[in-house]
């Protein structure tokens, strides 16, 4: 099978275009699959990484402002459209997959153009424009959230498959989730709330667990914090002035990132964070209760119907950006994490919207239209 994937911009978008290039290539070894990006996001980095070569056009999201600037991207988006026109000609892809960013209208365009079947993938609960633009000439568009079929018009084809990610549930023995604690300098027997705002951290959240960490709110659980690696050193400074040592807070573990993600939610009690595609999806599959606050001033608030996926269910609590505060998010750990039996209602709640068998189910969407 000869495959082109269009992902571009942040992990949520490519990740997922990388999974699927991997079940192709774990199906059928002798696939050829090639990646069509930007020079900006984080594909540079990440589709080299996993082994597959880059294409890079020009792509731009646009605003609906009138400006130089604007002129200027739409004109460059333009050229990327013919770029990626000469790469579809030229690579005789069987099928053009697309995983989000504004990299995908150019390359479903170009693929639709010439008769090749395509397929968009959608992992938020609210389609991106470019998803929205391209439902009539996508042969099939697959989504993580039952919740974005009814908010994609004129689609030819809306298939429930869930997003793919490499976070799995794994049942640790008491003795291995002990030594998970003890290399995390935890406690063996105080809940465990996770709190992360994605790989840079979130500084809303970052503000609030600063100040319960300062007023000694958490006596009853304790936080696994990372704070991303650009805002690490700014808090070490923040608790310095008030002779507070990072590396030794009462009931806080604090790391700029999270290396081995997989063991730590699977140990953590509470989940706080923000609520994109890919949180949403690890957060239904390892059935773990949270507190989601959505990142705001995205793209049709996104974020904020991905939690309520979540919510809809009894599975999280949801606590805006603007209503964020150290009292606030205190409270509702507080009453989740005093009733066990609610840790675990909300957790199985979780479950409910999970989605078992992902990958095979995109690779059987993906044969049906490559004959």
């Amino acid at each position: 099978m000869r495959v082109i994937v269009a992902a571009a911009g942040t992990g949520g978008h490519i990740n997922p275009g990388i999974a699927i290039a991997n079940k192709i290539k774990q199906e059928e070894p002798n696939s050829e699959i090639i990646f069509v990006g930007t020079s900006r996001g984080l594909e540079k980095d990440l589709v080299p990484r996993a082994g597959y070569e880059l294409k890079t056009i020009e792509a731009y999201g646009l605003s609906k402002k009138i400006s130089i600037e604007n002129i200027k991207k739409l004109y460059k988006t333009f050229k990327g459209y013919r770029e990626a026109k000469k790469i579809v000609k030229e690579f005789k892809p069987d099928i053009v997959i697309g995983t989000g960013g504004y990299i995908c209208g150019a390359t479903i365009m170009a693929a639709s153009k010439n008769n090749i079947p395509t397929l968009l993938h959608e992992s938020n609960a609210f389609p991106g424009k470019a998803v929205i633009m391209l439902a009539k000439k996508t042969s099939c568009i697959l989504v993580s959230f039952e919740d974005a079929k009814n908010r994609i018009k004129n689609a030819k084809k809306i298939v429930h498959t869930g997003t793919p990610t490499k976070i799995k549930k794994i049942d640790y023995t008491d003795t291995e989730k002990a030594n998970i604690k003890t290399k995390l300098n935890l406690s063996l027997h105080m809940p465990i709330i996770l709190v992360f705002g994605g790989s840079q951290g979130a500084q809303a959240i970052n503000e609030s667990i600063i100040e319960i960490a300062k007023k000694g709110l958490n006596k009853n659980y304790q936080i696994m914090w990372a704070t991303g690696p650009e805002q690490y050193e700014i808090i070490k400074k923040e608790f310095e002035k008030n002779k507070l040592d990072i590396k030794n807070i009462t009931n806080m573990a604090i790391v700029p990132y999270i290396y081995n993600m997989e063991e730590v939610m699977n140990i953590s009690d509470i989940i706080v964070a923000r609520s994109g595609a890919m949180t949403i999806t690890e957060i239904s599959k390892l059935g773990k209760p949270s507190i989601l606050v959505p990142l705001p001033n995205v793209s049709n608030d996104h974020q904020l119907y991905n939690a309520k996926v979540l919510e809809k269910v009894g599975a999280a609590k949801i606590i805006l950006n603007k209503n964020l505060n150290a009292e606030k998010l205190n409270l509702e750990i507080q009453n989740i994490v005093n009733y066990p039996q609610l840790i675990n209602k909300m957790g199985k709640n979780a479950e409910k919207i999970a989605v078992s068998n992902v990958e095979n189910k995109i690779y059987d969407e993906i044969k049906k239209l490559v004959k």
